[in-house]
């Protein structure tokens, strides 16, 4: 008798789901026993493989409730690929779901930022700007277009969430304020790095990516957000190596 594909998976999956019929060891015997050695191990593979995923999760957590999720996770959203740099992408929709952490509304917005940060680490390389490349006169600076590395990653919250990655992963921080923040996520000397946004940051820099002058984009943003800070918003991408290029077009050329 032939073991189906996806009976196997499931039980796989679901301790739940009974050892496949028909399905028998290198002696010919019913391989019950090594099926569950098996299976066993292939969740605590994708329980610990979530707990690197999302460590500050964890930690807010608690290992055993996340050890919970993990599996409660893994039956509803199994891996689509045997590359583990993927899997969990459905996290923070799931966190969100998930009415016994109602009380914790920032915590699907806190995995969505160690999201960001694995998608950063394994974006395409680039070759960041040397900084004096934007030591030009202002009306130049204005007229000029940036590309940025395919590393970035930016996040809006309600929640603070920068803070609360800080908390639980810098010694000495200070303890999160209930504020929204924006995030920048860069990527220099290739360990992602969060970076606190000014107000407006993300619509500016959304633009950017856009091929909207800094100018314009400058103009656009502060339409909508009087606050927005331009100096630093830059030197955020500066410092985490995240302009790749400029491109200065003076009127008439």
């Amino acid at each position: 008798m032939s073991v189906s594909q996806t009976a196997f998976s499931a039980a796989i999956l679901d301790a739940t789901h009974p050892v496949p019929e028909g399905l028998i060891d290198a002696k010919a015997q019913p391989a019950g026993g090594r099926f569950s050695v098996y299976r066993n191990n292939v969740a605590v593979s994708l329980t610990e493989a979530m707990q690197q995923a999302f460590p500050v999760v964890t930690k807010l957590l608690g290992k055993q409730n996340m050890d919970g999720l993990a599996g409660i996770f893994l039956r509803q959203h199994p891996p689509s690929s045997p590359l583990m740099m993927f899997y969990g992408e459905e996290f923070p929709e799931f966190l969100g779901g998930m009415a016994q952490l109602s009380h914790l509304g920032y915590l699907p917005d806190v995995a969505r930022l160690e999201l960001a940060m694995r998608r950063a680490y394994h974006a395409a390389d680039s070759t960041a700007i040397d900084p004096q490349s934007l030591a030009i006169p202002p009306e130049d600076l204005m007229q000029a277009r940036l590309t940025l590395a395919p590393a970035i990653q930016v996040l809006s919250s309600d929640w603070p969430i920068y803070s609360i990655w800080r908390y639980n992963t810098q010694p000495n921080a200070a303890k999160p304020e209930s504020q929204a923040q924006d995030i920048l996520v860069t990527r220099p000397e290739f360990d992602p790095l969060p970076g606190l946004l000014s107000e407006g940051g993300v619509i500016w820099i959304d633009l950017i990516q856009n091929g909207t002058s800094i100018g314009e984009a400058f103009e656009i943003t502060v339409t909508e957000t009087p606050e927005f800070d331009l100096g630093s918003t830059l030197a955020l991408l500066l410092q985490g190596g995240a302009i790749t290029s400029v491109n200065i077009e003076r009127p008439g050329t």
